[in-house]
């Protein structure tokens, strides 16, 4: 099996240095480290060498993809270039794969973004703004379903900041899930065959949902797993469950 770490919204600051050290024994427990998004604060350069640091050399691949932190400060392409150059994998509407002892895992993913879900969301009608908005999205959710598609892995997850399905919103108001998630990304996931959906963003959320085809989503957003990060395994071909994931294995 693969053993997938992952956690979201790490929110370093530029004093920060204290989450390195909760990721000494990641190795052991891990094949691979995926980080959901909200690496920073406020999406500063400064606060991106820190996130780079923290994440640098941990013995295990690192594939990560921003937030709406990591964009605030309109720094978002020099943070994904320092996050590359310590070493880590950052994903926006494309995908990698990885060679997991003789198995092969695919990983796509994004930022991606709001929108709502089925029965209460938003759509490209109206003013501009409002159809730039879903637009957004849309475009969005076009690129991860091409990208998922073509993995052709025998493992496949697909690792967003925001959610692709309500379930994992649980918690948060009502009133801002069409800011935390879209049902869009949950459609590509579907469409895919995807193994696992992991995200972050929804820090009063619920850890386990599924989208409206099936697909298990984890919501691993720090003050959500409290731990440093959640490992979950994934069944490999040959085995019972055969490209399934097992309830949450482990946490530190």
């Amino acid at each position: 099996m693969i053993r997938v770490a992952a956690a979201g919204d790490l929110h370093v600051g530029p004093e920060s240095g204290e989450y390195r050290a909760r990721l000494s024994a990641l190795a052991d427990h891990a094949d691979v480290f995926l980080v959901a998004g909200d690496l920073t604060r406020h999406g500063t350069v400064e606060e991106g060498l820190v996130a780079a640091g923290e994440l640098r050399d941990l013995g295990v691949p690192v594939v990560a993809v921003l937030g709406n932190h990591d964009y605030h400060s309109d720094a978002e392409d020099e943070i994904t270039g320092v996050l590359r150059d310590s070493g880590v994998t950052v994903l926006e509407g494309d995908g990698t794969i990885l060679d997991c002892d003789g198995t092969s895992l695919g990983i796509a993913g994004g930022k991606g973004f709001g929108g709502g879900f089925e029965g209460r969301c938003a759509s490209d009608f109206g003013e501009p703004e409002m159809k730039e908005f879903i637009r957004h999205t849309k475009d969005f959710a076009g690129r991860l379903s091409t990208s998922l598609a073509t993995l052709g892995t025998d493992v496949t997850i697909a690792l967003t900041h925001y959610a692709p399905c309500a379930d994992t919103l649980e918690g948060e108001p009502p009133e801002i899930y069409p800011f935390l998630g879209s049902y869009l990304l949950g459609e590509a996931i579907d469409a895919a065959g995807v193994d696992l959906a992991i995200h972050g963003h929804a820090h009063k959320g619920t850890e386990k949902g599924l989208t409206s085809g099936g697909v298990r989503v984890r919501n691993v957003a720090l003050p959500v797993i409290q731990h440093a990060y959640a490992v979950y395994l994934m069944e490999t071909p040959g085995t019972a469950e055969s490209g399934r994931v097992r309830e949450r294995a482990s946490a530190w």
